[in-house]
């Protein structure tokens, strides 16, 4: 009897700790994705509507989508869309390849000065982001690529993090693979396609969503180098947007056009959030 109660107090308090557990987990995803949620209701509410609240309603028994179709016509939120995806993809597919490649030849390749070149190679992670933002501005404008899609993407098409992330990944791979592979008459992009890349696939997906997120909430850079309204992003034509198209004093129509802009992220992510934890807590392989 006595077992059997000791057993029941313990289920009672694993079954009390689960629900705290779930009631923080509760608040804390309230807390998280109430701005969002404050964020599509406030586009839903007309002008009108919105302006007249003198306490903010937390529903709305007349939506609209007026500001929606605002967000496409008082500004061309559908040509900013389309730059930020051209330099979005662009810019993260050349990046993937240049980060394998390179964690590739830092995890394999034999050459002399490698530890020396990978630890400077890490060493400017170090130097600030202001610093390289401005070199980077330099030569662009030196070489008249401000306002185009090159002058945008050029300064963006390696990440020393990500290199050093795949090259870790790399060198989890059992190296007898590597060495029986080149016995066989392998060649290291052979070797490199067949073999590492489908075993760290889940890396690889994850570094490639996070270069993307990356990319489309990219504000500084593109600010920098863009004055010409043809090659504005989304992050970087917001604020023409607000100063331009709606004023400042139109919140539901800004919200309809922020929406419209995260939506594709959110989407993203959904779409692939098995990669990416995946990616993410993977630890090692076993050899």
């Amino acid at each position: 009897m006595k077992q059997k109660d000791n057993l029941r107090k313990s289920a009672g308090r694993g079954g009390f700790g689960r629900a705290l557990t779930y009631l923080g987990l509760s608040i804390w995803a309230v807390v998280v994705l109430f701005p969002f949620y404050w964020m599509v209701l406030t586009s839903l509410k007309s002008y009108g509507a919105y302006n007249s609240e003198h306490i903010p309603a937390f529903f709305t028994l007349s939506p609209t989508l007026e500001n929606y179709v605002q967000a496409f016509t008082a500004v061309p939120l559908g040509g900013y869309l389309l730059n930020t995806l051209i330099f979005s993809v662009i810019t993260t597919a050349i990046m993937v390849v240049v980060s394998t490649l390179a964690a590739y030849a830092f995890a394999r390749l034999e050459f002399r000065g490698k530890n020396l070149l990978f630890g400077l190679f890490l060493s400017m992670m170090m130097i600030p982001s202001e610093l390289v933002v401005i070199t980077n501005f330099v030569t662009i404008t030196n070489l008249d690529l401000r306002n185009s899609f090159p002058g945008l993407i050029l300064p963006s098409i390696t990440s020393v993090f990500y290199i050093y992330l795949l090259k870790e990944n790399f060198e989890q791979v059992p190296e007898e693979l590597y060495k029986a592979a080149r016995v066989d008459g392998t060649s290291d992009l052979k070797y490199l396609w067949k073999v590492m890349i489908p075993i760290c696939r889940p890396t690889i997906v994850t570094v490639t969503i996070l270069k993307l997120i990356e990319c489309w909430n990219s504000y500084v850079w593109p600010r920098l180098v863009t004055d010409d309204q043809a090659y504005f992003l989304v992050s970087n034509g917001i604020q023409q947007i607000r100063e331009e198209g709606f004023g400042r004093e139109n919140i539901p129509a800004m919200m309809a056009a922020v929406v419209v802009i995260s939506v594709p992220l959110i989407l993203l992510f959904l779409a692939f959030r098995n990669k990416i934890m995946e990616g993410a807590s993977r630890g090692g392989l076993k050899g």
